[in-house]
């Protein structure tokens, strides 16, 4: 009896020991529990928080970088560390183009036509100090005006306050040199942080239309609206565009778009001093410095003939008597009778922007046969279409996709991205296409433009697997006027663009027209380029087709 007594009580401590050890694990595994979930339902707390208050446009799930994605990193890293933040405290500490000096190295009396001048830039800033740092937008012209000649210089950065500037003679005769200081390096800096700071500089506004009626509503790469969206959204090249959903309205009823800009600036009261008229393409050669050039019967290097492939240096032609001159390639001048032989049979695909479109206004000038098909569209934002029937010659422009800026409403119905419309042709031997964008780019954060120029780039590898001898050329932008809405449309940001471009499509197989070392040379700045350097662009284009 005792025994089994004890045995009874062995027992009840065990079970008291046993309960209480499953007592002390469920509530240390609730306690986990209970931490996860409460991680859980504060993750979803703040990114619902996150939506309400900051709802640009719908969540991304979490993933990998694409291999887009990446090449976007690896570029804006790169161009971050070209134009690093310089602040400044008084406009006296910014360069100044009155008191930095310009000197010709090595100077003659008189030099040989193709000979290279070099001159050394050193920047100072208004109260005479020597700049230790580089980054000032700088343009280098030469020019001989009585010879309607023009050719850029090369700027060579040292990144400490100096530059070297180099010309090559290209023709004979008195030269005039020009080194404008277009920003200083505090200038530039201040665009490169406005441009990457918002999507806003623009308001879109889309039309939706029902039948008879049509509302037009708030539209953008980015929206800051907690209404509910209609996305437009290219999956396979990651570009996206928004509206708010009208009322009454499908998202599939958006026909058309204008735009306006948006009285927003991310610069401060200072750095839009910079900016002022007076200030912005500041001559740093003021006494009309020129030289005399001689012909000193050096002899011509004959070139091969231009074709797609080529890569132009810097500068990669001038201008003589008004004609476009390439010094890489040896170039034919096509009259009207030798642009026919060249067109026909010939179907031309122009992709672009309205400097391209100004190529499909001046070719019926000059080769009479082309003639405009009514394709029932309106404005002067629709597609174009050029014919000739007896020659088998097609030529089409169609305009870029968004962002696409105008006041003016233009329809987005047959309306692709250029990726999309290259995918669409077959290509061969008699195909060409001609392609340029950037002007309505320049007031949106770059990488909306880098993601669009690798699109760019593989629609065109795409195309060269399925028909290798389709002719590819990229136009790159013209300058512009140096002193309109530099914060949004400025030739910096132009620039900066026109290097990413050369980067992102250096190893095609493809044709270059330099547009902006021609408007340069030209001395245009202006948007839209006369007439006769339209015709010159046009001619390079030929060289590279026929």
């Amino acid at each position: 009896m005792k025994i089994s007594m004890i045995n009874y009580k062995l027992l009840l401590a065990l079970l008291f020991i046993l309960a209480s050890w499953i007592t002390f694990t469920v509530f240390w595994n609730s306690t986990k529990l209970w931490s996860a979930l409460n991680l859980a339902i504060s993750i979803h707390y703040w990114n619902n928080s996150t939506n309400s208050l900051f709802p640009k446009t719908p969540p991304i799930p979490l993933k990998s970088l694409t291999e887009t994605e990446l090449r976007i990193k690896e570029i804006m890293e790169k161009l971050d560390q070209q134009i690093p933040p310089r602040p400044f405290d008084h406009v006296n500490t910014t360069t100044s183009a009155a008191h930095s000096t310009a000197t010709i190295l090595n100077p003659r009396d008189t030099y040989c036509r193709g000979d290279q001048l070099d001159i050394l830039l050193e920047m100072r800033d208004h109260l005479g100090h020597r700049k230790q740092y580089g980054g000032d937008f700088l343009r280098a012209r030469m020019s001989s005006p009585a010879l309607m000649a023009g050719a850029s210089g090369k700027v060579t950065d040292f990144n400490n306050g100096t530059y070297l500037i180099s010309f090559t003679l290209f023709w004979e005769g008195q030269v005039f040199l020009s080194l404008l200081l277009i920003h200083p390096s505090e200038g530039v800096s201040a665009l490169w942080r406005a441009r990457n700071q918002g999507y806003d500089k623009i308001i879109f506004k889309g039309k939706f239309v029902n039948g008879t009626s049509h509302v037009f509503s708030e539209c953008g790469l980015t929206l800051n609206s907690s209404a509910e969206l209609c996305e437009y959204l290219d999956n396979r090249d990651q570009e996206a565009f928004y509206c708010v959903k009208p009322q009454h309205m499908p998202c599939e009823a958006l026909t058309h778009m204008t735009t306006q800009n948006r009285k927003v600036s991310y610069l401060t009261e200072r750095e839009n001093g910079l900016f002022h008229r007076s200030k912005v393409g500041v001559e740093i050669m003021k006494d009309g410095k020129h030289i005399d050039v001689a012909k000193c019967n050096k002899s011509e290097k004959i070139e091969e003939k231009c074709q797609v492939g080529m890569k132009p240096p810097v500068p990669g032609g001038y201008t003589l008597q008004g004609r476009w001159i390439t010094t890489f390639c040896n170039q034919i001048q096509f009259d009207t009778i030798k642009m026919n032989d060249c067109l026909k049979g010939k179907l031309i695909y122009l992709l672009g922007d309205s400097t391209l479109r100004q190529w499909i206004y001046h070719l019926p000038k000059v080769v009479k046969t082309l003639q405009f098909f009514d394709l029932h569209e309106t404005g002067i934002f629709k597609k174009h279409l050029l014919l000739d029937a007896e020659r088998h010659t097609l030529i089409q422009w169609k305009k870029h996709s968004l962002p696409f800026l105008t006041f003016q409403l233009y329809s987005l119905i047959d309306h692709n991205y250029i990726p999309r419309e290259i995918d669409l042709l077959s290509g061969d031997k008699n195909t060409a296409i001609v392609i340029t964008f950037g002007q309505h780019f320049r007031p949106f954060p770059i990488d909306i433009f880098i993601r669009r120029a690798i699109g760019v780039r593989k629609a065109i590898e795409r195309l060269f697997l399925r028909s290798p001898t389709t002719k590819v050329i990229i136009k790159t932008e013209n300058i512009r006027e140096m002193h309109i809405e530099t914060e949004r449309f400025g030739d910096f940001h132009g620039y900066i663009q026109y290097l990413i471009m050369k980067d992102i499509f250096k190893d095609l197989n493809m044709g270059i027209i330099d547009a902006w070392d021609m408007t340069i040379a030209y001395g245009t700045n202006n948007i839209h380029p006369p007439d006769h350097v339209i015709g010159n662009q046009i001619n390079m284009f030929l060289n590279y087709i026929c």
